[in-house]
């Protein structure tokens, strides 16, 4: 671990809510945006927390998009989508590395105050709004969701009471136009009943090329639009009612390319030659580690090492791998697909906000959420065109090699696609009482109760090779002759949970005392009880082996989990004698997350357990507040660490996400300074660090099992595209001569249960010995996504150009230190560091609302890949990657009135 001395340094809370000048007027600094961090209105500087602002405007000047921008203006934030039509968004470490229907996320995403547990953070552009907020460690006493990482708030914009529009369009490269619109209506006089309605769209050709057809894929098709209607009938009630509507149709892709170092396997084993290029196949795992910046990753799996490969060898389809001598285009935004990708993705949201000043001192708040959401999502798996076509077989294939697959189509060689699909709708109610009184004693007590329910959530892998197999060896009564499948056949992999149930209700609340003015007291508490069913679906792939047509049900997984958790420290208002104002704050924090299910088809494997246990972070934090130079420039830091129990991270395991739990230390450094010298100049910086260590473990590391151990072969096996660990002295002369006259007597060598011809079995094979690859110890290795250093720095500058008009030059610089993908931390794990530069230029006249703008993202066309997916071992062990998005040049016009 590197750097581990700077944690003692100080941090603090995101000053990008200063960071860009508002137009036609200088201003102070510390003209402070209001957050409700506390679930109260406060400056940002007032609030004892590590707290990131962002208004519509400094959205918009900042190139801050979306949720999947923040990552430029928040210290020790990363971002990326995963594999499974999801995202990690982290901060400082910790996120989403669980994968599992039933898991929590480490980051709770609401939406004006209300926990969204599925949600279009990176999908959705922001729009309309007032501000985003981003909260930095556990923040379970006032939020509704506890959270051990942190908290994103989007706060939308409410009706003004006046009649009051605006109209943005924009264009730029790759054929992208967005257009945003707003309109505010006053339905009754004094603001009484108000209504604003927003929309926007966005169109864009894709980012990426498929060099199959030379077509532009990764494109978007967006529209969304939100509704609120606010009723302020008297001076202490009020209400208001939203309604968010969004929608994607297009062919945006899940990931990008494909990586991996081709393992041909070996020419031979103790010393034996290996000359059936079909048993070299059997005993390699597909892919080699590799960096992933190597240009040896850009080769292809070795499809003998696939589940579907393997059984095409073995029906005869195949007799070598198909995808021998491929190399892929070093540009890593082109792809080969056989297919184009389909993304649909709906969501509904409803909220009702209602607040009653019960008197001067009392107020009584009670939030309604109600939201459903749907997506389906369809592409290549494989990425990859084998260049050599399927043999003949009679009754099966055609001269040329053509074979049908009912959800595929007819092709000549091997291909393959998934879909990930999911319908989720969840309802939730939320009552909070908060006190004002002007004694020293005040408080904030709330309690929320959610229903979630996903139904159904599958992920399904189709392969020709696996169909052609069925009808080989099953016949067609075994293979699902229906576009859409129906979930019946044996010739493709179905991960199904029929229904997901959470239901969760929680009590929590602050109590404030400040003994003297100027320091404060918080003491916090939180009791979280969660109720989790899963009901799962068992697989059907080659279900006919056994002679078992349709398998038994599996019986529902039901889990409880309930903890206490808190929150304690203080905040004092000091007197330096050299700043104008400082707020010194320091607390201790307990963060919880409760704990899910492993799949029904992993328990068995060893290690793996039925359910994976809640997750714990004890954070310790301390921070100051500075404002200076008369208002003109404000220093924040903040310090933290945090003992964490049972990190939750995922593993892939026989075709199946397994979850297990790790202990792991924290502790990092934020700093940020916004400076104004003169009018109109201004600067922003933040700086991140951040050291992750892992205290304790072990985990089986798929992609290098021996370890670089020669006395240890591994072995791939053909019939359940399992791996394992044979003694290299097994392979004598006359082993290796069984295997090269039939490579598929290695069938059933992976199996606890026997039934290898040759004597192989997993029993046997593990009671050889112990192998290397039974478990890597973790200690001391550092999460993954969590580099030690994140760093961004801003200028703008207005100055008037005469008859009410001004130009504005902005530029931000984001830079993200190295990190890893995954908890070995191995050279193949790394993440290269990487680098973003958005610039601005802007000619406005404020009075008019009016402005154009030419902007330019991602300035230095930088491609860096944000994280990458390891898959399991029947499918090869590539990892998929996914990218930043390239640069692009852009116009916006925009009007208000």
């Amino acid at each position: 671990m590197r750097n581990t001395s700077i944690w003692m340094l100080l941090s603090g809370a995101s000053l990008a809510a200063f960071g860009a000048v508002t137009p036609a007027a200088a201003q102070a600094v510390s003209d402070e945006i209001v957050v409700t961090a506390q679930k109260r209105e406060q400056a940002i500087q007032d609030v004892p927390i590590a707290v990131s602002a962002f208004s519509d405007e400094q959205l918009l000047n900042q190139g801050i998009d979306g949720g999947y921008d923040l990552v430029q203006s928040v210290p020790n934030v990363t971002f990326s989508k995963t594999n499974f039509t999801a995202y990690n968004f982290q901060i400082r470490g910790v996120g989403a590395e669980a994968v599992a229907t039933g898991a929590d996320a480490g980051v709770g995403v609401h939406l004006n105050n209300a926990p969204l547990t599925t949600n279009r953070l990176f999908e959705a552009d922001f729009y309309d709004v007032e501000r985003v907020e981003v909260l930095r460690g556990p923040q379970g006493t006032l939020f509704g969701r506890n959270a051990t990482g942190g908290v994103v708030n989007v706060i939308t914009q409410q009706p003004s009471g006046a009649f009051e529009g605006s109209l943005r369009l924009e264009a730029g490269d790759f054929d992208s136009y967005r257009i945003t619109g707003v309109v505010d209506v006053p339905l009754m006089a004094d603001g009484v009943l108000g209504l604003r309605v927003a929309a926007t769209s966005l169109q864009r050709e894709g980012f990426v090329t498929n060099s199959v057809n030379g077509e532009a894929v990764d494109g978007r098709e967006i529209w969304a639009g939100r509704a609120t209607l606010a009723f302020n009938p008297t001076n202490n009630f009020g209400a208001w009612l939203m309604y968010e509507h969004f929608e994607e149709d297009d062919d945006r892709s899940r990931v990008a390319k494909q990586l991996c170092a081709t393992d041909n396997g070996p020419t031979s084993v103790n010393g034996e030659a290996i000359t059936n290029p079909v048993t070299r196949g059997f005993l390699s795992q597909g892919c080699l580690p590799a960096r992933l910046s190597d240009p040896s990753s850009l080769g292809a799996v070795n499809s003998l090492a696939t589940l579907g490969g393997s059984w095409a060898a073995i029906v005869g389809a195949i007799s070598d791998n198909p995808n021998a001598g491929i190399l892929q285009d070093s540009d890593l935004r082109r792809i080969q697909s056989s297919f184009e990708p389909i993304y649909q993705a709906e969501e509904d949201v409803a909220l009702l906000n209602m607040r009653w000043d019960m008197t001067d001192s009392l107020a009584l708040t009670a939030l309604t959420s109600w939201s459903q959401d749907s997506y389906f999502t369809f592409q290549d798996y494989n990425r990859i065109v084998p260049l050599t076509p399927f043999n003949f077989i009679p009754g099966l294939t055609a001269a040329d090699g053509t074979f049908c697959d009912p959800q595929l189509g007819c092709f000549d060689r091997i291909a393959s696609a998934d879909i990930s699909s999911a319908e989720t709708s969840q309802w939730s109610q939320e009552l909070r009482l908060e006190s004002n009184f002007d004694g020293p004693l005040n408080f904030s007590l709330g309690a929320i109760y959610m229903d979630y329910e996903a139904e159904p959530n599958d992920y399904w892998v189709f392969s020709n090779s696996l169909t052609l197999t069925t009808y080989a060896l099953g016949g067609g009564v075994f293979v699902d002759t229906n576009n859409p499948p129906d979930g019946s056949g044996h010739n493709y992999y179905l991960n199904r949970t029929q229904l997901y149930q959470l239901s969760s209700f929680a009590a929590m609340g602050e109590v404030y005392y400040q003994p003297f003015e100027d320091f404060t007291v918080t003491a916090g508490l939180r009791f979280t009880q969660d109720e989790k069913d899963v009901y799962p679906v068992s697989p059907l792939l080659f279900g006919f082996l056994s002679g078992v047509v349709v398998p038994p049900p599996v019986p529902h997984q039901h889990a409880e989990f309930e903890e206490t958790t808190g929150r304690l420290g203080f905040d004092w208002h000091i007197d330096t004698g050299f700043t104008d104002r400082t707020l010194l704050y320091a607390f201790y924090s307990r963060g919880y997350k409760g704990g899910g299910f492993n799949p029904p088809g992993s328990v068995g494997i060893a290690g793996v357990n039925a359910t994976f246990d809640p997750e714990f972070v004890n954070a310790y934090e301390v921070g100051v507040k500075n404002t200076l130079l008369g208002g003109d420039m404000i220093f924040n830091a903040t310090a933290f660490h945090y003992d964490y129990e049972g990190y939750q991270i995922s593993r892939i395991v026989q075709r199946t996400s397994v979850n297990e739990n790790i202990d792991a230390i924290v502790r990092g450094a934020e700093f940020e300074l916004v400076w104004e010298p003169v009018d109109g100049l201004r600067f922003n910086g933040t700086l991140g660090n951040l050291n992750t260590e892992i205290t304790g473990g072990s985990s089986l590391d798929v992609f290098d099992r021996a370890q670089g151990d020669p006395d240890w072969t591994l072995i791939h096996d053909p019939f359940n595209g399992q791996a394992c660990l044979a003694p290299t002295s097994f392979f004598n002369a006359g082993m290796v001569a069984a295997i090269n006259g039939a490579p598929g007597a290695l069938g059933g060598a992976c199996d606890p249960a026997g039934g290898n011809p040759l004597g192989l079995s997993a029993l046997t094979i593990e009671g050889a010995g112990p192998a290397p690859g039974g478990g890597v110890f973790l200690e001391g290795n550092e999460l993954p996504n969590a580099p030690n250093w994140t760093f961004s720095f801003g200028v703008e500058y207005t100055w008037p150009l005469g008859g009410g008009w001004e130009a504005t030059a902005r530029g931000d610089y984001f830079r993200q230190g190295e990190s890893f993908m995954r908890i070995f931390n191995t050279e193949a794990d790394e993440l290269d560091s990487y680098d973003n530069l958005n610039l601005l230029f802007r000619v406005a006249q404020p009075d008019r609302g009016l402005a154009v703008e030419a902007f330019v993202q991602n300035a230095t066309d930088e491609v860096a890949i944000t994280d990458a997916y390891l898959t399991d071992d029947s499918s090869g062990l590539f990892r998929n990657i996914f990218l930043t998005d390239p640069r692009v040049i852009g116009l916006r016009v925009s009007a208000e009135y």
